[in-house]
């Protein structure tokens, strides 16, 4: 093998990746940790090393051999829990999205995917300093952007029945990993491609109900609309991260329950817990974040808010609420943009993946799925059309 082909980033990229330590590596390689950390910096490697690395990261040899070509940059990403997730754990979720942005310009050659339609936020001005985060001028700051949001995408004043659908139809990505560290709730990143910014929102799948999920995703949202994609997150103090994730919150709040028809339905019976049973249904937001919000909006004293907190926990139903099952995430458009290639033959599986090759995008089957959030079986089999999205001519 031809030394100079070993690509030395791809073998750092592969760790984080994996979430493994070079000693870990170098357990499972027999490979000694002071020759893995030469291959890292660009020196020499034989190619049966290459393929002990490669097998015991569970990679394909070309993914260290190859070059990456796409031209997609990435900016910040927002964490919720980044406190308690580690570094490692952060870092293996970047570049994973990392990933997904680059499938996604891939596929920008084939398809015609919906363009980024966020409202002007100009007139809405939310203190950053954490010390005015969570002030009530801050709070009606939020709201009014809640309501601007709603009105810019005439979504109405009721219950959003698919906040997903809602935000790729707008040029938002959402995609959902099975894998992610039990720390790590959701996570949205800022890409752009050529001129262009889009962002995308990556949610944890496992046990965490449906509700929760919208939650998340209007979380993100916030981070979008309210926040500074120029700085990375590690370098703020976690003051001013804390009064970030607490302005999400409020406008995820604000945004799934609008304060003038949430307010006139749980007014009806706003301390009667078996009443937010009811309202989750129709509202599809948990019960915590229903009675967090009547909170909000004075509907309920302190008092009263404490007590019913005391009851959710005494039934158990801080951690699992009635009604509350593993939740999913409908088809991405990731999802969709295959169907479509597939069904109508402008592509096959086989020359999707020489595309990917041809950017430098090398992972197993599995991965891709897990990242694009796909079917399992997907590049292996064909699925259904979903119709917001057409084929490049």
């Amino acid at each position: 093998m031809n030394t100079q082909k070993f690509n030395c980033k791809r073998l750092k990229e592969a760790l984080q990746f994996r979430e493994k330590k070079m000693t870990e590596l170098a357990d499972a390689t027999g490979i000694s940790k002071q020759s893995l950390s030469l291959y890292a910096n660009g020196g020499g490697i034989t190619f049966e090393n290459v393929k002990k690395i490669a097998r015991a990261l569970c990679l394909p040899i070309d993914f260290f051999i190859s070059e990456d070509l796409c031209t997609v940059t990435t900016g910040n990403t927002y964490f919720r829990s980044q406190s308690s997730a580690t570094k490692k754990a952060r870092n293996s979720q970047k570049i994973k999205l990392e990933y997904v942005s680059k499938m996604y310009e891939v596929l920008l050659n084939y398809m015609n995917m919906p363009q980024l339609n966020l409202p002007d936020t100009s007139s809405i001005n939310i203190p950053e300093n954490f010390i005015e985060a969570d002030s009530d001028y801050a709070f009606n700051e939020i709201e009014k952007l809640s309501i601007l949001v709603r009105e810019y995408w005439n979504i109405g004043n009721g219950p959003i029945e698919n906040l997903q659908y809602l935000l790729e139809s707008n040029g938002i990505l959402v995609t959902g990993f099975k894998d992610v560290n039990t720390d790590i709730d959701a996570f949205s990143q800022q890409i752009t491609i050529g001129k262009e910014n889009v962002y995308i929102i990556a949610l944890a799948i496992g046990e965490k109900p449906i509700e929760r999920l919208r939650f998340d995703m209007a979380h993100e949202l916030g981070h979008i609309l309210m926040h500074t994609w120029g700085e990375d997150n590690e370098d703020i103090s976690k003051d001013e991260f804390n009064a970030r994730e607490k302005q999400a919150n409020m406008f995820a709040s604000a945004l799934l329950l609008p304060r003038e028809t949430f307010s006139g339905m749980v007014s009806a019976y706003p301390n009667n817990i078996d009443y937010y049973k009811v309202l989750k249904e129709k509202w599809k937001v948990s019960m915590q974040a229903m009675m967090y919000r009547a909170r909000q909006l004075d509907i309920i004293t302190a008092n009263q808010f404490q007590y019913m907190m005391r009851i959710m926990s005494k039934n158990r139903w801080r951690v699992q609420e009635p009604g509350d099952r593993p939740g999913e995430i409908g088809d991405t458009i990731f999802q969709a943009a295959l169907d479509i290639l597939f069904e109508g033959e402008y592509l096959t599986v086989d020359k999707l993946l020489k595309e990917f090759g041809k950017y430098g995008i090398f992972l197993p089957q599995e991965d891709l799925e897990n990242l694009m959030y796909l079917k399992e079986g997907t590049l292996d089999q064909k699925s259904k059309v979903i119709p917001f999205i057409s084929v490049k001519n």
